[in-house]
């Protein structure tokens, strides 16, 4: 006996609205855990490499190591990073966080230390001759400054993680990966198809979302291309 003529699922179609139809629950666990271990994991990252921008800034012998090793980090194989890891965290949404939380390093740390150092330098002694001392520099001049380049850094790393995330697909922390990865394995076209659009989906309206925050908090930017 044939399928219906409206049964896209049973003729394994890659378009099949039926598909979104009945699995929406699974769909939508999928992408809530797919946003939580992007969110945490870039949060996370960013809370980590803006102290260590800072000490890269402040200390120049302290730059070459820094960026060293986060690259470093950067150049190994999700799999390899994971294996690596694997021991400390075992199989666990931690593990997956850990993870993309080194990845992050190399990006966020980059355009930081970049930012950072394109901060002019009469612009610190002007503040430093109204009493602004280091810690009210950093906050209320240097990083403010350094937004541009930060909020660039963070909106790439960002798209990465929401990328990389599908890789926890291997240990069962994958959010719309697992779909994939289980898609994949049984050819099961329409839940591939669905889940690799929605993390499409998640990625531009991420960078989108962080594009007008850097447009809402850096006025001072776009007075100057004005």
């Amino acid at each position: 006996m044939t399928a219906p003529p409206d049964d896209c699922l049973a003729r394994n179609e890659w378009i099949c609205g039926a598909y979104v139809r009945t699995r929406h629950e699974v769909l939508l666990d999928a992408v809530l855990q797919h946003l939580q271990l992007t969110v945490v994991s870039v949060l996370l990252a960013l809370v980590v490499a803006v102290p260590l921008a800072v000490l890269a800034r402040r200390y120049g012998w302290a730059a070459g190591p820094v960026l060293a090793l986060t690259t470093i980090l950067y150049t190994i194989p999700s799999l390899a990073m994971f294996s690596l890891l694997l021991p400390l965290y075992g199989l666990s949404a931690g593990l997956v966080v850990a993870g993309l939380v080194l990845y992050s390093l190399t990006l966020l740390v980059r355009n930081l230390l970049a930012g950072l150092r394109a901060v002019p330098e009469e612009t610190r002694q002007a503040a430093r001759g109204l009493g602004f001392g280091p810690v009210r520099l950093l906050l209320t001049v240097e990083l403010p400054l350094a937004l541009p380049a930060a909020m660039a850094g963070l909106r790439i790393a960002t798209v990465s993680a929401v990328s990389l995330v599908t890789v926890g697909a291997i240990v069962g922390f994958g959010g719309l990966g697992n779909l994939i990865y289980s898609g994949m394995n049984t050819y099961f076209k329409a839940q591939v198809l669905t889940a690799s659009v929605l993390c499409v989906v998640i990625a531009v309206a991420a960078d989108l979302l962080l594009l007008g925050v850097q447009w809402l908090i850096t006025p001072w930017a776009r007075a100057a291309r004005g």
